[in-house]
């Protein structure tokens, strides 16, 4: 199993949740106002007067032959709008109950 980490622009929500709807991703935590700043190049979001834009993240731990798919829709997300961003991180699942 994986747990695969995504981080975005709120403008992305639907995306996401079309993404887990179409992946059959039933189970995941969500998270709504989430500050932050890109690494490479995005602005913060921080739900100030400077800076308005918030993140969400979204968690979900999937079956490894999940994580590609998931990720190739990732990559095809930003490509449409760099400067909204979105990332996706995956790690290893090694034990749960």
């Amino acid at each position: 199993m994986k747990a695969v980490f995504i981080v975005f622009n709120q403008a992305n929500t639907e995306r996401i949740e079309y993404m887990f709807d179409k992946l059959n991703v039933r189970g995941y935590t969500w998270w709504s106002d989430v500050n932050g700043r890109g690494s490479v190049d995005g602005e913060p979001r921080m739900g100030t007067h400077t800076w308005p834009e918030m993140n969400s993240a979204a968690l979900a731990v999937v079956n490894d032959d999940q994580v590609d798919e998931i990720l190739e829709v990732i990559r095809r997300i930003d490509e449409i709008n760099k400067e909204v961003g979105i990332r996706a991180f995956v790690w290893d699942v090694l034990k749960s109950v």
